[in-house]
């Protein structure tokens, strides 16, 4: 039964009570984290100070939804926000055609990061990267190629091949916390400045493939041809991005997502033991830096794994739009934010189809500790219109209003 249509449905079940989101449970270790490199070290010698940008006096409201506390109307934002479905976007690249020059380049990270924010305002300005970016930081050197993608010419399958993998050097990634800090002017606190990173396993699908794959079976099958080998890559990568994300917090991340975009190729079981466990070391070790800094864990394909998702340790679980959202506030429980989850194809539909989608959404997410996002990234060809629809109607709603919505349609008992 629709969210929409009845407050007896699953979405108007739920209890909602004020609740701390940000989970403090301890994470158990592993030996498969202790594995680490010899090499695997603090890129530099000096101590790290973090001013934790989400502990400002009235932080943004998407960091507010991220820890379950009181909104008036739930924050939107939309992975792959910036991209190829803006006019803006496409007569950029004409005039720079390579990708990572577009996303290299501080000057045009943050041309790019802003033309979404310009045009439509959402809640979050998350900067334009992609996943791979801090690879040859730490010794992996890739390509990206019109046809192919990603492509990385000596993947690393051996215990000879770790031997290029290095500490991080972030000082190869400048552009990125330059970018990070001007967005951060920029947006002047109107909206949260996102960051973002590849979880360890979706990074060593790449590295380890050598790009993009339809099957999973070369890193599928060094799980058990290897192990030992994939354990040393996966436990240098959770170093490195752990390093890499306190420096996006450092120069003005207010929020901080995790794309374990390739988890949901793995059985459940698999993912417990080859994704899981690197994903908590990282939550871990930026708690310790940053504890107030919301992190959110988004996994294509999630349906299986929600629960598991929650152990991670993060603030916020994205949820794909294969995932009906009262389900997963069930499956979840309210201790814990959620984000999406739109299906992206809604905005190739009529306006007020995409309204009243969006209104069943929010409603099956509740109150409390909800980011309105789509249930994966925008799609190319996706009218402007829509997108513009989709950021009005957010901004329009009240949870009061909703409240009593909800309320009125409740059927009356006739005596």
């Amino acid at each position: 039964m629709s969210c929409f249509a009845s407050p007896a449905s699953a979405c108007a079940s739920l209890g909602w009570k004020s609740s701390s989101f940000l989970l403090q449970s301890p994470l158990k270790s592993t030996n498969s984290i202790n594995f680490l490199l010899s090499t695997t070290r603090v890129s530099s010698n000096k101590p790290i100070s973090v001013a934790c940008s989400s502990s400002l006096p009235d932080p943004p409201l998407l960091v507010k939804a991220a820890r379950g506390d009181p909104v008036s109307r739930p924050p939107a934002w939309m992975m792959r926000q910036a991209g190829r479905y803006m006019a803006v976007y496409r007569k950029l690249a004409e005039k720079y055609p390579s990708f990572r020059e577009r996303s290299e380049t501080t000057d045009l990270i943050v041309e790019i990061s802003l033309q979404p924010w310009e045009a439509f305002h959402p809640d979050g300005v998350i900067i334009f990267s992609d996943i791979l970016t801090p690879l040859p930081a730490f010794g992996v050197p890739f390509d990206i190629e019109d046809v192919r993608g990603p492509v990385i010419h000596t993947p690393i399958r051996s215990e000879e091949g770790l031997k290029a993998l290095h500490p991080i050097d972030l000082d190869k990634l400048n552009f990125v916390g330059e970018s990070l800090k001007l967005l951060r002017k920029e947006v002047e606190g109107s909206a949260a400045v996102l960051g973002f990173v590849g979880a360890p396993w979706t990074i060593a699908t790449y590295i380890v493939e050598g790009g993009t794959t339809r099957t999973y079976t070369t890193i599928k099958r060094m799980c058990h041809t290897a192990p030992h080998v994939l354990k040393t890559l996966l436990s240098h990568l959770t170093q490195a991005i752990s390093e890499y994300i306190i420096y996006q917090i450092e120069h003005g991340a207010h929020c901080i997502q995790i794309f374990d975009s390739w988890g949901g190729q793995l059985p459940p079981d698999m993912w417990e033991s080859w994704s899981k466990p690197y994903i908590q070391k990282i939550v871990s070790t930026v708690r310790e830096k940053c504890p107030e800094t919301p992190l959110v864990l988004y996994i294509n394909g999630n349906g299986g794994l929600l629960e598991r998702m929650k152990g991670t340790g993060v603030d916020v679980i994205g949820l794909d739009w294969t995932v009906d959202m009262a389900d997963g506030r069930n499956r979840l429980g309210t201790d814990i934010s959620v984000q999406g989850n739109v299906d992206p194809a809604y905005l190739f539909s009529t306006l007020p189809a995409l309204t009243e989608e969006i209104q069943r959404v929010v409603r099956c997410a509740g109150p409390r500790g909800h980011i309105l996002n789509l249930g994966h990234g925008v799609l190319v060809g996706t009218p402007e219109e829509a997108v513009a629809h989709f950021f009005d109607v957010a901004r329009s709603l009240n949870f009061n209003t909703l409240s009593q919505d909800l309320t009125a349609q409740e059927p009356k008992l006739v005596a």
